[in-house]
């Protein structure tokens, strides 16, 4: 069980007791992998701690990070960030990992991992040492405590969601909250090649400029969002409906598309399409009145399902 299937914020208070670590040697000399591996050992046995060692970012709560960023492990350092379920911990290991190190200025290395992830813990050090690691990751171990807090707090303070119109300062918020949505999309259909999973930053922010975007937003963090746009002079296309996991099942996903219909006072009639499977995506939308119109297959484990509904008095 992963913590994308604890509802409400119970059940992970056993995570405390038992983080999960994925190890990634982005570019590093193996110095630190090796102190890595060294906590792991018996003179050491980080273990002890309740420490586990995981090859499935799937299952990982700290994601312990050495050597420096370069374009060949920039993609992978991030898919690897974005199938981390939340909340998650990201720690620099290493001077190459906290800064670039001598190499930053070189043709080929953008620098430490806070260039393209939001870094937590930085641990120091050239080769960091055993002890150095371990207590980086017990202090990850507490900002995942409040993290893992924070998120259940915002259960309490769902009264105060707002819904209203996204910009494009929101694309990169919104881009994360999608890879994470349709990573259990893909996980279900077996299919990676999703658009929403390729999609870049530009091109969303391309989107802003031709769809209407709607976001729900709570403590400050969206929490959900879709988008849509007309097709035509009389119909709207409703799309991408996305709301975090963790808030699954309260209405979010309904109140969102209402608010996206409303955006578009001309349409008589409003259309959207999910996959056959997507039964937490279809929902909020057979609770409006959509209907299925028909049905199309497009890989060889999914298939489109088509809906629509007229606006009432249309």
């Amino acid at each position: 069980m992963t913590r994308s299937t604890v509802s409400g914020g119970e059940g992970m208070q056993a995570f405390k007791k038992s983080p999960w670590v994925l190890h990634y040697d982005a570019s590093s000399c193996n110095g630190c992998d090796i102190e890595v591996v060294a906590s792991l050992t018996p003179l050491y046995d980080v273990e002890r701690l309740g420490v586990v060692n995981t090859g499935n970012p799937k299952h990982a709560d700290i994601f312990l990070v050495t050597g420096s960023v370069n374009a060949q492990n920039l993609k992978v350092l991030r898919t690897l960030y974005e199938q981390m379920p939340e909340p998650r911990v990201v720690a620099a290991v290493g001077i190459c990992a906290t800064s670039g190190c001598v190499f930053r200025e070189c043709y080929n290395v953008m620098g430490g991992v806070d260039t393209v992830l939001p870094v937590d813990v930085y641990i120091p050090g050239c080769a960091a040492r055993p002890e150095s690691i371990i207590d980086g990751i017990l202090q990850a171990v507490e900002l995942l405590e409040k993290k893992r807090a924070y998120m259940k707090s915002m259960h309490g303070r769902m009264k105060d969601m707002a819904i209203g119109r996204a910009t494009a300062l929101d694309a990169p918020e919104i881009l994360a909250l999608q890879k994470i949505v349709y990573q259990n999309e893909a996980e279900m259909y077996d299919d990676w090649s999703l658009a929403p999973l390729k999609q870049t930053l530009q091109d969303m922010r391309k989107d802003f400029e031709t769809r209407v975007f709607i976001k729900a937003v709570v403590g400050g963090k969206i929490i959900g969002s879709v988008r849509g746009y007309m097709v035509g002079e009389t119909t709207a296309h409703i799309s991408r409906l996305i709301v975090h996991p963790y808030f699954w099942k309260q209405g979010i996903g309904t109140r969102l598309v209402q608010e996206a219909e409303s955006n578009f006072p001309r349409a008589a009639r409003f259309e959207t399409f999910t996959g056959q499977k997507s039964r937490h995506t279809m929902e909020p939308y057979q609770r409006l009145g959509y209907m299925p119109v028909r049905q199309e297959k497009v890989s060889e484990h999914r298939d489109r399902v088509y809906f629509a509904r007229n606006r009432e008095g249309a």
